[in-house]
C-alpha cells in the first residue's frame, strides 16, 4: 500500500503566487498539485521554478485568464488538454488531465458564469454537461479517477455564509446544482464531505472585495476534490489548509488536500 497526497488550489496568477505555492509544495510534498487560473501564456509559465522544487509540471494557459496546470513529483503519462470536440482549443486552458501512479485526474477551471441573464452562464451549464459525456466516453466509474478543481459551485446550502441572501447567484442556484449533480451521478462522490458531513463554516474561496472576509467567515466552498467510489473508498482524509489564505499577497482561494492509501 502507499499514499497518494493531491491538492488544488485556484491561484489566481500563478506568478503573483509562486511565493506560496512553493512554500506549500516544500513542507506539505504532495504527490498531485493542481493548479487554476495561472493567467499565463505557456511561454511565460514559471517551469524552472517547478523543476528546481523537484516537480514535473505540465500546463496550458493564455494571458490574463483561465490557465491550468498540474505539478506532480512523479512524470505525468497520457496527458490531455481540453473536452475535445468542435470547442477544443476553447476548452484547452480550463481542462488537463494526466495519469499518475495510474491514477487518471482531471483538473479543471469551470466556467464562473458571470450572471445568469449573460451568455457566459448558459456556456457553464453547457460545460457541465459536456463534462459530463467526455467523462462517459473516456473514462470508466468503475475505476480509480479523481476530479478537482475551482469548480465554481457551492453544492449544499452549508456551502456558502449566507444561503438566503446569495441564492441565485451564478454558483448557488437550482441550474448549477442540477447541473452539477449530473456530474456526479456518472459516479463520483464529494471527498470534502464525506469526511465532513454536514460542518459548517468550512469555505475554500473568501472574496477579496469583502473587508475582513477570512476573519469574518464570509466564504464559498467552490473548490472540490472528488473521486469515483472506487478510490473514494481509501480515502483517509479531506481538508481545508486555510494558511495559503492568510500568507502575504494571496489568492482569494486557499487549497484543498486529499489523502489517500492505494
Amino acid at each position: 500500500m502507499a499514499r497518494f497526497k493531491i491538492a488544488t488550489y485556484n491561484v489566481n496568477s500563478i506568478r503573483s503566487r509562486l511565493h506560496i505555492i512553493l512554500s506549500w509544495l516544500e513542507e506539505n510534498r504532495p504527490d498531485v498539485f493542481c493548479m487554476q487560473e495561472t493567467k499565463v501564456a505557456d511561454a511565460r509559465f514559471p517551469a524552472d521554478a517547478f523543476t528546481a522544487a523537484g516537480y514535473h509540471v505540465v500546463f496550458r494557459g493564455m494571458k490574463q485568464y483561465n490557465g491550468v496546470a498540474i505539478a506532480s513529483l512523479e512524470k505525468p503519462e497520457n496527458v490531455t488538454y481540453g473536452l475535445g470536440g468542435e470547442a477544443d482549443d476553447a476548452d484547452e486552458d480550463r481542462l488537463i488531465a494526466a495519469v499518475y501512479s495510474g491514477v487518471p485526474v482531471i483538473n479543471t477551471y469551470v466556467p464562473q458564469g458571470r450572471n445568469r441573464e449573460n451568455p457566459q452562464f448558459a456556456y457553464k451549464l453547457q460545460w457541465y454537461a459536456r463534462f459530463r459525456e467526455y467523462l462517459v466516453q473516456k473514462w470508466s466509474s468503475d475505476a480509480p479517477l479523481v476530479w478537482c478543481g475551482d469548480l465554481n459551485v457551492a453544492p449544499e446550502q452549508i456551502d456558502v455564509h449566507d444561503p438566503k441572501r446569495l441564492l441565485g447567484h451564478v454558483c448557488f442556484n437550482p441550474e448549477v446544482w442540477d447541473a452539477f449533480d449530473r456530474v456526479k451521478s456518472w459516479g463520483l462522490e464529494d471527498l470534502f464531505r464525506k469526511h465532513h458531513p454536514g460542518e459548517v463554516e468550512c469555505y475554500t474561496f473568501f472574496d477579496y472585495r469583502v473587508p475582513r472576509s477570512v476573519e469574518r467567515k464570509l466564504g464559498w466552498r467552490i473548490d472540490h476534490i472528488l473521486s469515483t467510489p472506487a478510490l473514494a473508498a481509501h480515502c483517509d482524509s479531506c481538508n481545508i489548509d486555510m494558511n495559503p489564505r492568510m500568507a502575504e499577497k494571496p489568492s482569494d482561494h486557499t487549497i484543498l488536500v486529499a489523502e489517500f492509501t492505494i
